[in-house]
């Protein structure tokens, strides 16, 4: 894919600024399983989404309540256009990588280091993650000072950012590229057959106790009536499976309509880890076609919110499935394209 080489001499389209790179960090790391994101703008924030295969999509939306100052200055639309087409927002393609690796230059924690280090007490944010897992919003992992601008001139032109922090002041330009168009995985909200609202932290804990026998699927247990949920994974060192019951310090809200079932790749919902062990809260549901939609609410400083959406596709299920043939990486996904 090259990168866009039209040249714009028109007002910026995009200019922000953030108070601290870290917090933009810790979002945009919750989605890093893929090396290029999709970039949207509009007067409400900024979208990043990537996708593995057609199989997983994962998607940050960083509203601008959580920036210092946001200036998004859209093209205007032709008078002679038909008014009930909404005009193209701008949008294109950059190195996630890239621009992950810009936001820690000043020493964000790495996520791996993060979860092994100690907790602030230095006045940091409140959370409801037990002592030993920072806050992504803690001191820990924000620092004390720092200030990220972020711009985008048009097209052609590159993302830049501007991280400034005790007097050091670092520019970094990322080339842009033309923008896909790649389908959202479809979720049927008119045919939701699960809505389950519960603390991330029980996620987080139960898909890692399930990796310790290396599985290659997540099969998800639904039911109207006790055991209610489960989730359950074998592979070459064993089986294991974590039971929830129904209650409001476990599954705040519970709504299965008849029991489903339907299982996907661990390694996908491992993916998204980093959003459960970072988020306050998660919304898992799944529709009649067995797509699995998790929706992570992340606090943030000042009391503001931000969401993080991963979406799933299901493996195909068939007479005699759950033998070892479920080890095998060609397995069948289910069709979206109805």
């Amino acid at each position: 894919m090259s990168a866009i080489v039209e040249a714009v001499n028109d007002p910026p389209i995009f200019k922000a600024v953030s108070s601290s790179a870290r917090q933009l960090f810790q979002l945009l790391n919750c989605i890093r399983f893929a090396t290029k994101a999709q970039v949207q703008i509009s007067n409400e924030g900024l979208r990043f989404a990537v996708e593995e295969s057609r199989v997983m999509q994962g998607t940050v939306f960083i509203e601008k309540a959580l920036f210092t100052t946001f200036n998004c200055n859209l093209p205007e639309s032709d008078p002679s256009d038909d008014e009930s087409i909404a005009p193209d927002l701008p949008s294109f393609q950059i190195s996630l990588s890239a621009l992950l690796e810009t936001l820690q230059i000043f020493g964000a924690a790495d996520a791996s280091n993060a979860r092994t280090s100690k907790p602030d007490n230095d006045g940091g944010y409140g959370s409801n993650i037990r002592p030993g897992r920072p806050n992504a919003f803690s001191n820990q992992a924000l620092g004390m000072t720092g200030v990220c601008r972020l711009s985008y001139a048009g097209i052609g032109s590159p993302f830049s950012i501007i991280l400034e922090e005790s007097g050091v002041t670092t520019t970094c330009n990322l080339n842009t590229y033309e923008p896909e168009s790649p389908e959202d995985i479809p979720f049927q909200r008119d045919a939701m057959q699960v809505k389950i609202i519960m603390q991330a932290r029980w996620l987080f804990d139960a898909v890692t106790e399930l990796s310790s026998t290396t599985p290659s699927r997540l099969e998800i247990n639904a039911y109207p009536e006790a055991p209610y949920l489960s989730l359950s994974a074998s592979g070459p060192l064993g089986s294991a499976a974590v039971d929830f019951s129904k209650g409001r310090e476990l599954l705040e809200t519970f709504t299965v309509a008849e029991k489903w079932t339907q299982s996907y790749k661990f390694e996908m919902i491992k993916a998204a880890a980093e959003a459960m062990r970072l988020a306050s809260k998660v919304s898992v549901r799944g529709d009649e076609q067995g797509v699995l939609s998790l929706q992570f609410m992340v606090e943030v400083e000042g009391g503001g919110v931000s969401f993080i959406d991963f979406r799933f596709v299901p493996f195909l299920r068939e007479e005699g499935d759950g033998d070892e043939d479920s080890q095998n990486e060609e397995d069948e996904y289910e069709d979206e394209e109805d």
